[in-house]
């Protein structure tokens, strides 16, 4: 079974920048679209970005269009690059495998990691 596990968060100043990493073991991503959601604190779980099985095509939050992209080399990690960022962007981040072509909507993935926390201050 695959295992992702995300790196790469960590504390930043408003303004500044991250890249996420989401590594996966025992398999590989290249037959899933992946997906980036964020949880912040007393909040539901939100959709960030996602990209299809061959990287093809990536969907946005309008929160974070702009500012965050999406990237993947196929294999074994997928990453969001997240500049520009803002206090409000601050949560747990988590990388997700879905079957579907590509999806926003956090039923339709399948296997989560365990989350990164980003914390970006003002």
């Amino acid at each position: 079974q695959v295992q992702l596990v995300e790196s790469g968060g960590g504390l930043v100043q408003a303004g500044g920048s991250l890249r996420l990493s989401c590594a996966a073991s025992g398999g590989t991503l290249s037959s899933y679209a992946m997906g980036w959601f964020r949880q912040a604190p007393g909040k539901e779980r939100e959709f960030v970005a996602a990209i299809s099985r061959t990287g093809g095509s990536t969907n946005f939050a309008n929160s974070v269009k702009g500012r965050f992209t999406i990237s993947r080399d196929n294999a074994k990690t997928v990453y969001l690059q997240m500049n520009s960022l803002k206090p409000e962007d601050t949560a747990v981040y988590y990388c997700a495998m879905s079957t579907y072509y590509i999806s926003s909507v956090s039923r339709e993935y399948d296997y989560w990691g365990q989350g990164t926390q980003v914390t970006v201050s003002s």
